[in-house]
């Protein structure tokens, strides 16, 4: 058996927005702007509540680093997620390994 904290699946949506925003230090409307440029699609409640999961954390992680660090808009924040799709390949991993060596994360 496995001590300390059981494995949590990245998956799982467990952060409401306020939440979410305070963790990647951004106001709850910037999240809701993504939300509607298409570039996440955090769950919902019965009640409608949006949930968001440590893997749309991350997105919205990249979307943040992408805007502010590389100076990408959101319509080519979009265009970079849908080659990333179709291709097949991590052409962000390679954009921020390019900026800042190795994603600790991917190894």
């Amino acid at each position: 058996m496995h001590e300390g904290r059981p494995h949590r699946d990245p998956a799982r949506p467990v952060y409401v927005i306020s939440v979410a925003a305070g963790i990647v230090q951004a106001h709850p409307r910037t999240l809701r702007i993504y939300e509607d440029e298409g570039l996440i699609r955090p769950a919902r409640t019965p009640t409608n509540i949006r949930l968001y999961s440590e893997n749309d954390i991350r997105r919205i992680l990249w979307i943040r680093h992408l805007t502010q660090d590389r100076g990408v808009n959101l319509a080519g924040v979009r265009i970079l997620f849908e080659l990333e799709e179709r291709l097949g390949t991590r052409i962000l991993e390679r954009l921020y390994n390019e900026s800042f060596g190795p994603d600790p994360e991917a190894v």
